[in-house]
């Protein structure tokens, strides 16, 4: 469901903001947003299914699927009765994730047999796809701060199959007490002030506030810099976050990289219309230009 155009006036302080970051291609933006145009995506789930196999199985239910850049992810360009409903996602054959969403995951490529750390990993969708990339060897440590969110995570856990999974509770910069670099990889997809998901979740322009975007950072830097530490030299850690603002993209990169002393690897091209972030080699996915929700993503390798 698009947003509606009434929202545009609840919230000014937010548009000013957008219209900041995006400049001229602003009225682009707003048109996408409050257009029906955006269509869902899911995630073939390989520890259960092929992406074939799925294909052939919605389809046969009416379901009208188009292959991405992904080769376990489609885009549903109809879908005849609602995805969370299905016999095939109860049974964890599917996800339904946003493409910039598996990006970051895609992205850290963990090897098999690895230690990788998801730090702020409810509701399990990254997590989930880890364990996936992984064929469930290894160990994701999936973390999450809030036992409510948590809930989530364990029920997409166990539905997707996810059995190298372990899942915490607890205050994800806390935990450089016990695994100070012990993790291969470690992924950040921080907790964010949700800008790129306006299409799709409207009332994020009901609460968002520019003291929302600055208490944000201040948590996102702290996670950054905790799995950084959490990493093992040699290892790789992806940093995103689902919002386009700068403060909580490359103005915390731009801390961390000052006061960490860590080594900005560039982002591979992924070829869905992504620009280059302010900070060369960081990538940003805005919903107009690539049809997803809007992403943010920085990559990092530890000497």
């Amino acid at each position: 469901m698009a947003i509606k155009r009434e929202y545009l006036e609840r919230n000014r302080s937010l548009w000013a903001a957008i219209r900041d970051v995006l400049g001229e291609e602003y009225d682009e933006y707003v048109r996408y947003i409050t257009s029906p145009s955006y269509r869902p995506y899911i995630r073939a789930n390989t520890l259960k299914i092929t992406p074939e196999a799925l294909r052939d199985r919605l389809e046969a239910k009416g379901f009208v699927l188009e292959g991405t850049v992904l080769p376990y992810a489609f885009r549903v360009l109809r879908y005849p009765s609602e995805m969370g409903k299905t016999l095939e996602h109860f049974l964890g054959y599917y996800y339904v994730q946003d493409l910039a969403s598996m990006l970051p995951a895609h992205l850290l490529n963990p090897r098999p047999h690895s230690f990788v750390l998801d730090i702020a990993a409810a509701p399990g969708s990254k997590t989930t796809l880890l364990s996936a990339l992984m064929g469930n060897t290894g160990m994701v440590f999936a973390n999450d701060a809030s036992m409510d969110r948590a809930k989530a995570l364990v029920n997409n856990v166990e539905r997707m199959g996810s059995l190298n999974v372990v899942v915490s509770i607890y205050k994800g910069e806390k935990l450089v007490r016990f695994y100070r670099e012990y993790y291969d990889y470690v992924l950040v997809d921080a907790p964010c002030s949700s800008v790129g998901t306006l299409h799709k979740n409207p009332e994020v322009a009901l609460w968002w506030s520019p003291k929302d975007v600055k208490a944000y950072s201040r948590v996102q830097y702290r996670l950054l810099l905790a799995g950084w530490e959490m990493l093992k030299p040699g290892g790789r850690l992806v940093y995103s976050t689902c919002t386009i603002t700068y403060e909580e993209n490359e103005g915390v990169v731009e801390r961390f990289l000052r006061e960490s002393g860590a080594t900005l690897v560039p982002v591979p091209e992924v070829g869905i219309g992504e620009i280059e972030g302010a900070i060369p080699g960081t990538r940003r996915f805005y919903p107009h230009r690539t049809d997803t929700e809007g992403f943010f993503i920085a990559m990092f390798e530890k000497a």
